[in-house]
Parts: C-alpha cells; sequence; structure tokens
C-alpha cells in the first residue's frame, strides 16, 4: 500500500514535468538554463543517498523547478525511512513554476501524511546564489544532503552570480558549476551531494578553479556517466554528455564506484576503482578521468607509462594565431600574388595538409603584410590538431602534419587559424621525422581512448594536449621514419605501427618492481 501510493505521487509529478516542459518556451527554457529532471534520473539521484537512521535530515533542492528531485528524496524516505524527520529547502526563481512546485509539495505531504511520515517543505522564491552567498559574514545554514539539476548556462566574468560566487572564493563560468560549488559549500561534515551535470566540468583549464573547490570539499564516491547525448533529456534536446556524481563533504576515500548506462532507463554496467585512476596523484590540473570499463583502465595505464612530457620532446602548443572574424579584411578566398596559404580544419587530410580547397566556404588565403606578419609562423614542419570535433564523431582527436612539401616552394610564412592547436619547437617547425611519429602516435586509437575517458565534450585544448604522456623522442622518430614516403596508413594499421614502436617500452614499465 506504501509503495502503490508513492508510485502514484511519482507518476503525477512526472506528469506535471511533462505538461510544464511543453507549456513553456524553449526561448524562455534557455534564458534560465533550464532542463526539467525526468523521473528516471530524478529517482536515479535519489538513490545515491546514504540515509541516516534517526534524527532530522535536511536536504537542499538549490532549483526546484517542478519539484521532481524533492519528490523523488521525500518518496524514498516515506518507504526506506518513515521516521526521519524530512525537510526540504528548495529554491526557485521562475514564477510559472511556483504553482506547480507548491503542488507537488502538497501532494507529497498528503502522501507522508497517509503512511505516518514528517515531510515538512519551504520554498524559497528566492536566488540560491544571493542566498548561498549572503552568509559571508555569519554562520553559514548548513544541510546534511543536496540533490540537484542546476542550470546551465554560461555566464560573463561581471555577471552577478559569478561576481556573487568569488566572494566564496568560487570562480567559475556556468551556472552550473556555481550552483553545485555553492551547495558543497552549505553541506555539513559528512553532508551527501548527488547531481547530475555535464561532464565538462572534469577537465580543460576553464572549469579547473571549481574542480578545486569542490574536490578541496568534497570526496568522490560514485560517478556515472551517460553515454547517449540527448538521451537523458531528450524531450529538451539536450545534446550533452552528462554525468551522475555522488560525492560527500570530507576528504577523497581510497575507492569510489564507476558506472555507464546508455539513458536514464538503461541497464548499468559498475564496477569500483581506486581514486588514483580518477585523480592522478600527479596531475597539477586535477582532470577527473572516468575510465569507464577495465579497457579504459589499462589504456590509462599504457598512457602513463610513457616516459615523455611535451618540454622532454623540445615541443609546445599553442592555438592557431589567426582569429578569422578578427582578420576579414586581410582574408582572401583563393591565393594571389601577395597572400600566404591559410589553414583550416578543413584543409587536414589524412594525416597531411590538402591546400587549398577550390570552392570552399573558409578562406584559403591571408595577406602577407606588416600588418599581419606576428599572425604568420615560418612555413616548417608542423603537427596540427582539430581543435573541435563534430558532436558524433567517430575520432575526438584529428592530427596532421603541415609540411613546406604541401605548399608551394616560394612560400615564406603560413597563417593557421584558430580553430587549430599547433605543435612548434619554440614558434619554429618541428623535425621532419618527429613529426610524423607524433602525429601518429596522437591520431592512434590508444591516445582517443584515453582522452575521451577524461573529456565529455568535443573540444581539445591545448591544456588537454599539454596534460599527455608522450613517446622518448627517439620512438617518436623512429616511428616517423617508419612512416616516411608512404601513404597515411588506415586506422588498424597505423595502430599496429604504433604498437610496434612502444609496446616494449610500455611493456617495462609495467613491470612489478
Amino acid at each position: 500500500m506504501v509503495n502503490e501510493g508513492v508510485h502514484s505521487l511519482l507518476d503525477r509529478v512526472e506528469r506535471r514535468r511533462r505538461d510544464v516542459s511543453r507549456e513553456l518556451s524553449a526561448k524562455h527554457r534557455a534564458s534560465l538554463g533550464q532542463f526539467f529532471t525526468p523521473s528516471s534520473v530524478a529517482d536515479f539521484l535519489a538513490d545515491r543517498f546514504q540515509l541516516p537512521r534517526d534524527g532530522p535530515f535536511r536536504v537542499l533542492d538549490p532549483g526546484a523547478g517542478v519539484g521532481s528531485l524533492s519528490a523523488a528524496i521525500a518518496a524514498r524516505v516515506m518507504v526506506e525511512r518513515p521516521e526521519l524527520d524530512l525537510h526540504i529547502t528548495a529554491f526557485e526563481i521562475d514564477e510559472p513554476l511556483i504553482s506547480h512546485l507548491t503542488a507537488t509539495f502538497e501532494d507529497c505531504r498528503a502522501v507522508a501524511a497517509e503512511h505516518g511520515c514528517e515531510v515538512t517543505f519551504e520554498v524559497r522564491r528566492e536566488s540560491f546564489v544571493e542566498y548561498a552567498t549572503g552568509w559571508l559574514f555569519e554562520t553559514p545554514a548548513q544541510y546534511d544532503a543536496c540533490i540537484a539539476n542546476p542550470p546551465y548556462k554560461k555566464v560573463s566574468a561581471t555577471s552577478p552570480e559569478r561576481v556573487a560566487a568569488e566572494t566564496c572564493g568560487l570562480r567559475a563560468s556556468n551556472l552550473y558549476t556555481i550552483f553545485i560549488g555553492l551547495a558543497a559549500n552549505l553541506l555539513a561534515a559528512g553532508g551527501q551531494l548527488s547531481a547530475i551535470i555535464p561532464r565538462s566540468w572534469a577537465n580543460g583549464p576553464y572549469h579547473e578553479p571549481f574542480r578545486r573547490f569542490l574536490l578541496d570539499r568534497m570526496g568522490l564516491d560514485f560517478l556515472h556517466v551517460y553515454e547517449q547525448r540527448g538521451k537523458v533529456f531528450a524531450d529538451a534536446e539536450v545534446l550533452q554528455e552528462n554525468v551522475v556524481l555522488h560525492a560527500v563533504r570530507g576528504d577523497q576515500p581510497a575507492a569510489l564506484t564507476l558506472s555507464t548506462s546508455a539513458g536514464g532507463e538503461d541497464v548499468r554496467a559498475e564496477r569500483t576503482v581506486s581514486i588514483d585512476e580518477v585523480l592522478h596523484p600527479q596531475d597539477p590540473h586535477l582532470f577527473v578521468r572516468i575510465p569507464t570499463d577495465e579497457r579504459s583502465t589499462r589504456v590509462a595505464e599504457q598512457m602513463l607509462a610513457l616516459p615523455a612530457t611535451l618540454g622532454d620532446l623540445g615541443c609546445g602548443v599553442s592555438t592557431g594565431k589567426v582569429v578569422d572574424f578578427r582578420a576579414r579584411e586581410h582574408l582572401r578566398d583563393e591565393p594571389a600574388d601577395d597572400t600566404v596559404p591559410l589553414i583550416y580544419p578543413g584543409h587536414l587530410q589524412d594525416g597531411g595538409v590538402d591546400w587549398p580547397s577550390p570552392g570552399s566556404k573558409k578562406p584559403n588565403a591571408i595577406v602577407g603584410s606588416v600588418a599581419t606578419a606576428k599572425l604568420l609562423v615560418p612555413n616548417e614542419t608542423y603537427v596540427l590538431v582539430r581543435r573541435f570535433s563534430a558532436k558524433e564523431e567517430r575520432r575526438r582527436v584529428s592530427a596532421a602534419v603541415l609540411a613546406p612539401v604541401d605548399l608551394p616552394a616560394h612560400i615564406a610564412a603560413v597563417g593557421i587559424e584558430n580553430h587549430l592547436n599547433v605543435f612548434h619547437a619554440d614558434g619554429a617547425g618541428l623535425d621532419a621525422s618527429l613529426a610524423r611519429g607524433l602525429c601518429a602516435y596522437l591520431n592512434s586509437t590508444l591516445v582517443d581512448d584515453y582522452v575521451r575517458s577524461f573529456s565529455g565534450h568535443t573540444q581539445i585544448n591545448a591544456t588537454d594536449l599539454r596534460q599527455l604522456q608522450y613517446p622518448a623522442p627517439d620512438d617518436l622518430v623512429a616511428l616517423g621514419e617508419a612512416l616516411a614516403g608512404c601513404d597515411w596508413p588506415e586506422q588498424d594499421e597505423l595502430d599496429a605501427l604504433v604498437a610496434k614502436h612502444l609496446r616494449p617500452v610500455v611493456d617495462r614499465a609495467l613491470e612489478p618492481a
């Protein structure tokens, strides 16, 4: 009877969510970064909590919407811990949602009363960020748990939310990281956080301050990846790789649980790993790697066994200097006597550069002049990597060698567009064999799989490339020499060639001491 009443409650809340999602315009939801939580995801987040045996249980819902998450945790308490004194504080600033949120809570109260459960709710019609940052000179309110699907929206450096968060020492560039960081700040010792957020927080320079803030306060004990973009929030047309995290206010544990599924209602695969597999002790940028299966763990072990950094190779990596909309007056569709080649991602083909591209939508050239001199590099040998890939593209890392042989003999300089990362030697070109070997390594399935283990978005930043381990210079040169004069190999052949040159090094490094 208890379960029947609770199931009926959750069904009503889910219908309410769907109705409201249809009623509100996409423009309205986008203005607030709203993505309402489906019932399957709400239940999953609620199930992550370790419910206390007795005493009050104070729960924070910082972006409540229609109350799906609050209802899910209330339902679980009704079934499993009806003796608990549950109090939920829910924040919502979108006026059209307040009546729906209130209706959800009234529904919860009625069902709880039928089964002798004490559940109270407080609806705060104010900014959660203002509330959470208003305790600067007071003792903050504390919660035992936070359940959250925070808004997803980039915010400018001067936005009120970002400025307010920085008063608490949190530097963040998106509402979701601001909400989660501030929520973590309000948890009591041992307090739990269960949230669904985009995977993009796990790596890259933009979210490093947030990672430091969060991991200084919270110990990760569960991470779940929804592997199919668009399946979790299908009715909102969200093409974002999402992660559920559960963390506890306190130190990092020795181990945590990793889990994956395609979408919200699909079968999960789960395993336990050492915390060092997720947070590498020597990583200064605190990337959160998520090796979702045993193969991912083996890939990580192989990568970390490689001996060299970019500095050991005598290489640096940076983004291309030509930002096309800022240099528009100097761009030309086709080469001319006063221009030099301009290389875009579209010019990268089969490990090399195919330039020019007649009829391309992008310019093929940039005027070579005093005004553009700082945007150009010498016509020498470089390795280029696309910064962006299509959302469902087969490869995340795509590299090519730009060599003088790809361009007319008289060319002295070249422009490289900003959507490309450039491997160089202090601004100049690389040794040709080293460049070929480096390109082959970057195009290997080994590197692509490893990058996917910590990157949930389709952008490859220069910081990501600096964080990789690399083969020794001599091994890359030997690999490059094996490719000299050959057509670029198919993927299986390339992987076999990379393995042939790297396996002895990796195997020796992985031998037991």
